[in-house]
């Protein structure tokens, strides 16, 4: 994704950062991959792997939202199977890799979800799982879970016949920080007209400037806070032959 604006790369760091981090997925997978994008939506990653044997999954049902903070338009890809996450039609060992971002929170049962991913993966096969830890109320009403820790990942992946490869935070507590407060600057700045003169003008400017971003990211990593995250990058490899 390019930006007009480098303040928007480091204030959209949390969509960035997991493109680059499917950028790299996409980049050491052979050719010829068996790979199941999972919850693929408008499959935004599907051009990444046209050296692979791509599938898309689904459910389908989600139409957008119009209102409120969060809405955004919404229009489904070229998708091979629709049906529900836990339920994959094809048969046990049927993929080298999956794909599964942002989905866990959407869907009812997402421990069973996991299961799915390590039914239809062949051993040796990866598992790619990206969802949130903090995040608002997003794509209703199917959301249904608030978030997903490390504790989450290692027991129920371990469960189901997976080795953990990495459990990685997308940003920490400073980068939470500046993507909420750049949020609460467009909120109040669409609600409130303040003149120019007004100190709180002045003050929103100086908030959503370049240099306060930078300073923000940049403490994300010279004090890094692990107790929170916007969500967190996984990957985890299939060690037995059946779950």
């Amino acid at each position: 994704m390019k930006y007009r604006d480098p303040r928007e790369k480091l204030v959209a760091f949390n969509q960035h950062n997991r493109d680059q981090w499917v950028i790299g997925i996409a980049e050491r997978l052979p050719r010829d991959t068996h790979i199941l994008d999972l919850g693929a939506g408008e499959t935004r990653y599907r051009r990444l792997f046209k050296h692979c044997d791509y599938k898309a999954q689904d459910f389908a049902k989600y139409q957008g939202v119009l209102e409120g903070v969060l809405k955004e338009d919404w229009n489904y890809g070229q998708l091979d199977y629709v049906c529900d996450a836990s339920a994959i039609p094809v048969a046990d060992n049927s993929f080298d890799a999956v794909l599964c971002t942002e989905v866990l929170e959407h869907v009812p049962q997402p421990i069973k979800v996991l299961k799915e991913i390590g039914r239809i993966l062949r051993k040796d096969g990866r598992a790619f799982i990206s969802a949130p830890l903090g995040s608002g109320l997003h794509q209703q009403p199917y959301h249904f879970y608030g978030g997903f820790t490390p504790h989450f990942y290692n027991r129920f992946l371990r469960e189901f016949g997976f080795e953990i490869v990495s459990i990685d935070p997308n940003a920490r507590f400073f980068g939470m920080l500046l993507q909420e407060m750049r949020r609460g600057i467009g909120i109040v700045q669409a609600h409130r007209q303040y003149p120019l003169w007004h100190p709180i003008r002045w003050l929103l400017r100086v908030a959503s400037s370049h240099n306060v971003a930078r300073w923000l990211m940049r403490l994300d990593v010279e004090i890094p806070i692990d107790e929170f995250t916007v969500g967190y990058h996984v990957e985890a490899i299939k060690i037995t032959d059946s779950i």
